[in-house]
């Protein structure tokens, strides 16, 4: 974007790329657990429909939580952490580190608990497989 469309980045490059890496994490860890859940392909399918649609259904352009009207939050539950590191604010206007760690700290939470879960019910279909 910078070169093409001569937009100018103030935030750090390297901040955005480990937010993307930390959501990636967060969503991998998320598809491996619904992995091991699931039994065949069209009912892992039918899993990351129900689950993780709804966590992509939120564009980037709606207003952030701290904006919504107060009795008018129908999104209070989701999962907006990748929008919120890659918002215009914190990209464009140069925020630091210091605006975006709680989104870090979120998407490393969500991450290390579905990892965690998947990798305990993976050792566990292994170890009834032998």
């Amino acid at each position: 974007m910078q070169g093409a469309l001569e937009v100018p980045i103030e935030g750090s490059i390297g901040l955005f790329v480990m937010g993307m890496a930390l959501h990636l994490f967060a969503t991998t860890s998320m598809g491996i657990f619904l992995g091991t859940v699931a039994r065949s392909m069209p009912q892992m399918g039918l899993l990351m429909i129900i689950t993780l649609l709804p966590c992509r259904c939120c564009p980037a352009d709606t207003p952030a939580r701290e904006h919504a009207r107060i009795g008018a939050e129908p999104h209070a539950g989701r999962a907006d952490h990748p929008f919120c590191i890659t918002r215009p604010g914190h990209l464009y206007r140069g925020a630091g580190f210091s605006i975006v760690w709680p989104q870090f700290l979120a998407l490393i939470a969500i991450g290390s608990v579905f990892f965690v879960l998947a990798l305990s019910r993976f050792r566990k279909t292994i170890s009834s497989m032998a």
